[in-house]
């Protein structure tokens, strides 16, 4: 029986129940089927040891863990994964920093993997590799003799050629994806952004539908990532006993509920976020008192000096809006740098008159969707959402779409947003939970599988 392989850069902990949809769907699609789920385990060693490689069984799953050296960590994850192709994925040139020493780890790491995994793979398995930090995995694979089918999915945006070729070594990336049998992105924005990269920089053509590089013939399509739209729904609507939530709705006494809940990153826009909702208090200045700002941004990448110095800035930015219109009894925004479980978000979405999703640039944004799905149908809040985010695609037919560099726009938005008419929040809603409801995270698993076995597609290799 031919089995499922996840390649991805974390995993979930062996044994240790799923949290978020992509976890929830990928290993159901692997206990349905059995298969490996590879990765890194989160732990180094030093630079002149073996790096461990470990096998957990837990029910159908084989959890497949390797270790990093700490020069692995610098280079791969630290330096080239997330100091280079993060901002660049992302438009952010004047962010992106390249060292020669750091590609050659990125390259090493695959290598690594490669290695480790080939010896595991059966005739007629399905490999999926996930997001950017194995780009190349699929060439390495290939090196190593697997035959079978190899898929990859992007999670994050990919940019026009004028931005990604800016890259030392694109041509190089590029070459090693063709390797691949279908390549998914997001949107189709970007999907033709990749193809226009592979036109560019490579001799490759299109053949019909599908994509031709020398002896390889893939295809590239969109495959729209969503979430546990129903577990949304449920969870949101048992929420309201959560101890948490309670004194939430205490503190607000009265107030209407802006909420934001993004990883600190500098993709997310939170800087501008805060500048347009003090740019709303400016504007409508008799609001004061009438509506507070939760924003939720846990910490990530802190050891990284671009973080830290984004950490510092919104810091400061929430301190200067307090200090410019705060109150004894009222404070404009709740800045919080702790991550909260599914159940609490659910019940602070439902809360929540508005949510405020404006990231500067975002592959899709799973945040719109967690609080569209988490609403009550009968008196639902209202999404202000980035016109830069995928989530647009399928959202925009009912959300308040908003340019994330405009603080005006944002303070409009919400200006909007809060005087909505119920009926127009409900059409509203019912209009983006019908997208919502037709593809789950779930409906996004299948497909893209199903694609990948080439059962719709109708995929054909060349001869190598």
């Amino acid at each position: 029986m031919s089995r499922l392989i996840v390649v991805s850069n974390r995993v979930p902990q062996p044994g240790a129940p799923s949290t978020g949809g992509l976890a929830v769907a990928l290993r159901a699609a692997l206990e349905a089927e059995g298969g490996i789920w590879m990765g890194w385990s989160g732990k180094t060693c030093p630079d002149d040891e073996d790096p461990g490689f470990t096998l957990h069984q837990n029910g159908a799953i084989t959890w497949a863990l390797s270790d990093l050296t700490e020069r692995d960590l610098a280079e791969y994850y630290q330096g080239f994964a997330n100091s280079a192709l993060w901002p660049l994925f992302h438009y952010r040139l004047g962010l992106t920093e390249f060292a020669r020493g750091d590609s050659a780890g990125y390259h090493r790491v695959n290598r690594l993997f490669a290695e480790r995994l080939a010896g595991m793979v059966r005739p007629g398995d399905l490999t999926w590799v996930h997001d950017y930090h194995l780009l190349p995995l699929g060439s390495e694979l290939r090196t190593r003799g697997i035959s079978g089918r190899i898929g990859y999915f992007h999670h994050i945006p990919w940019p026009s050629p004028d931005v990604f070729l800016a890259l030392p070594g694109a041509e190089r990336l590029l070459q090693a994806m063709t390797a691949y049998d279908l390549i998914g992105f997001q949107t189709a924005v970007d999907a033709q952004n990749f193809e226009a990269c592979l036109l560019r920089a490579l001799p490759a053509r299109r053949q019909g539908a599908d994509m031709v590089c020398g002896t390889r013939r893939f295809r590239v399509g969109a495959f729209p990532i969503s979430i546990d739209t129903a577990g949304f729904e449920r969870r949101a609507a048992q929420a309201a006993g959560e101890p948490t939530l309670r004194r939430m709705r205490a503190s607000l006494t009265g107030q209407r509920l802006l909420i934001g809940v993004d990883r600190l990153d500098y993709t997310k826009g939170i800087p501008e976020r805060i500048g347009g909702f003090r740019r709303y208090l400016s504007d409508y200045p008799d609001q004061a008192g009438q509506v507070s700002f939760l924003q939720i941004a846990p910490r990530s990448r802190s050891d990284v000096e671009q973080y830290e110095a984004l950490e510092r800035e919104i810091a400061t930015l929430a301190g200067q809006l307090a200090g410019e219109w705060g109150r004894l009894d009222w404070t404009p925004l709740r800045y919080v740098n702790r991550a909260f479980g599914q159940n609490v978000l659910a019940g602070l979405y439902r809360q929540a008159d508005v949510a405020l999703v404006t990231p500067l640039r975002d592959g899709m944004n799973l945040v719109a969707k967690e609080f569209v799905a988490s609403q009550d149908p009968g008196n639902p809040g209202a999404l202000v959402l980035s016109r830069f985010a995928g989530a647009v695609q399928e959202l925009g037919n009912g959300a308040i779409v908003v340019n994330p560099y405009d603080q005006e726009a944002i303070a409009q938005a919400i200006s909007r947003a809060l005087a909505m008419p119920l009926p127009e929040r409900q059409s509203r809603h019912t209009a983006m939970m019908r997208s919502l409801r037709a593809n789950t995270v779930f409906d996004w698993c299948r497909t893209y599988l199903t694609a990948l076995e080439g059962h719709e597609m109708g995929l054909e290799k060349l001869p190598a």
